[in-house]
């Protein structure tokens, strides 16, 4: 536990709320203990209402549509399983012997639920504040790094194709990579039969915007 402090940069005063915080319904029900269940309830609040709050004061002009759609993509399953790869939860998490066996350490959903949980118990332990700099660090530094569509290049493409009649855009899936829970995807978009731009993305969906972002800078070279 000591190590996993010195990643987090906080040291609990109380140290049952970390353990709570990493104990699955499996291990509690076989141990008789508090899972992490109710820390992930207020975990989840605590981690919207910050990502809420930095976007709103990041993006000024942002409408509240795709201030909805950014904030889901920081907080999604697979951003906070993200983070938990690299804080290595899955070497701490408590599990039972039957998700121990059927390979809950490295389920995206026990862990981005630990992750929740782990903000909650930050949160308790030390106040907002530490709460939200341990999410500016793991989770809105997502946004620093350009892994976030701030635009819908999806929209923006298909409005700039329209402007010439007849004409429309089709994308094409090229590639899939990776472990069933960390794929990557690689989509193609095509102009009239011929290919304009390509992405990558962790989904389908994130793939196409990129595919999309990178057709409009080439349309508009």
């Amino acid at each position: 536990m000591t190590v996993l402090q010195d990643k987090l940069n906080y040291r609990f005063q109380n140290s049952a709320l970390i353990h709570t915080a990493l104990s699955h319904s499996s291990y509690a029900n076989e141990h008789h203990c508090e899972s992490n269940e109710r820390l992930e309830f207020v975990g989840d609040s605590v981690l919207g209402m910050v990502v809420a709050t930095a976007l709103y004061q990041r993006f000024p002009g942002l409408p509240e549509g795709k201030l909805t759609r950014l904030r889901a993509d920081l907080v999604c399953e697979q951003s906070l399983w993200d983070v938990a790869q690299r804080l290595e939860l899955g070497r701490y998490i408590r599990l039972g012997r039957g998700e121990e066996q059927s390979g809950g350490r490295h389920r995206p959903s026990i862990l981005a639920d630990c992750v929740e949980a782990v903000i909650a118990a930050l949160y308790l332990d030390g106040g907002f504040s530490v709460a939200q700099e341990f999410i500016e660090r793991y989770v809105l530094s997502r946004l620093d790094a350009g892994d976030v569509l701030v635009q819908d290049y999806k929209t923006a493409l298909q409005e700039l194709v329209q402007q010439t009649p007849g004409h429309s855009v089709v994308y094409s899936l090229i590639g899939e990579s990776g472990p069933d829970h960390a794929k990557r995807f690689t989509v193609s978009v095509s102009l009239c039969g011929a290919v304009i731009g390509s992405g990558e993305g962790r989904t389908k969906k994130e793939a196409e915007q990129r595919a999309a972002q990178a057709a409009l800078e080439q349309l508009r070279k």
